[in-house]
């Protein structure tokens, strides 16, 4: 689209597109409304006013406005500006751009269909040494193909999440939007947690939102590792390099006894909505006899609140309570008087 304007010397140039780039709004922000502004309450501008010459504090405005249709020589005297109604303006400059973008939607929906049904493809006929049974991926790479499963996913994703959660901004409302859409497709989504994770405002938010949706979620106070199942067919665990690397695992003996794990810990779990005064009991007897067990273990603290799910001044906290409620000063005598008192510690952790 192009449009014959003047310049501020007088002659006409052609004004296309590129006239509506950021720096001719930076321009028209900064200074060209301020000028639009002078012009229609003064009424015409000369062209030789000092403020719009080469040097001028209006000059590089005036040249905005000019490129953008805002300013015109009007026919019955030509040495001055004058403005013109930002409506007409408007629609030759704003509605172009939605137009645009509409259409850029539009196709990189189309687009995002095309390349599912290339990855189902495939998928279905990769090579055993390009799409074996474990695949290993790196950094951005892992959310990436995370993204295409859940994009796959037709009955079921199970996860298992072992710490406080989900970040809160973008991050949160993009897993509540991906998971909601996910269930809405008819997808079953169960996910775990630790009883940590009661405590963070970011996950009692996600959980409030996809539950409303009709997830499943529950809370556990055993530790366990990060883990991603979906449709039974492929699992998504940490490497050995740890959360920075993952390894996709499509061996279906594997996978099955995954899901077993997850099941079993499953059963085991409280249901995140539960707040009654049995179950918050319940709960916090069980983050007290998995601290007691840490301590007869011998953990250091970062390990067993990393365990726990919690942070080690949180840890240290529940530490100070066993030792005013065994009344003892040291973790020395804690340890001696837990012994003495024969505290048991019950069921096991699972690894």
């Amino acid at each position: 689209m192009s449009k014959r304007q003047p310049t501020p010397s007088g002659e006409e140039k052609n004004v296309n597109d590129e006239g509506r780039t950021p720096r001719t709004r930076a321009l028209l922000e900064a200074k060209g409304i301020e000028l639009f502004e002078l012009i229609a309450e003064k009424g015409p501008l000369p062209s030789s006013d000092a403020r719009i010459t080469e040097g001028g504090e209006f000059a590089e405005a005036l040249t905005a406005l000019v490129e953008l249709g805002l300013v015109r020589r009007p026919d019955e005297d030509p040495t001055t500006w004058t403005t013109v109604d930002p409506a007409t303006v408007q629609a030759q400059v704003v509605t172009p751009m939605t137009q645009e973008g509409i259409r850029l939607l539009q196709e990189s929906a189309e687009w995002a269909n095309d390349f599912a049904a290339l990855r189902s493809a495939w998928r279905r006929s990769a090579p055993a040494d390009e799409l074996g049974p474990f695949a290993y991926m790196h950094g951005p790479a892992i959310q990436r193909y995370i993204d295409s499963l859940v994009a796959e996913c037709e009955f079921e994703a199970l996860t298992a999440q072992p710490q406080e959660g989900r970040d809160t901004g973008t991050i949160l409302a993009n897993a509540i939007e991906k998971d909601t859409q996910l269930i809405q497709r008819g997808v079953k989504l169960r996910t775990l947690y630790q009883h940590s994770a009661r405590r963070n405002s970011g996950t009692r938010e996600y959980v409030a939102a996809v539950t409303a949706a009709g997830a499943e979620v529950r809370t556990l106070d055993e530790f366990f590792n990060r883990t991603m199942i979906f449709d039974r067919n492929v699992a998504i665990i940490p490497g050995p390099e740890g959360l920075g690397a993952a390894v996709a695992i499509r061996e279906p003996a594997i996978v099955n006894y995954l899901v077993d794990v997850f099941e079993r810990a499953w059963e085991r779990g409280r249901p995140f909505s539960s707040a009654d005064s049995t179950t918050l009991k319940d709960i916090a007897g069980e983050q007290r006899t998995m601290t007691l067990r840490m301590l007869i273990e011998g953990h250091s603290d970062p390990a067993a609140s990393k365990r726990l799910g919690v942070s080690p001044r949180t840890y240290a906290g529940y530490v100070a309570d066993l030792k005013e409620e065994y009344d003892a000063e040291t973790r020395f005598q804690l340890g001696y008087e837990i012994g003495r008192a024969g505290a048991g510690i019950e069921g096991g952790v699972s690894e």
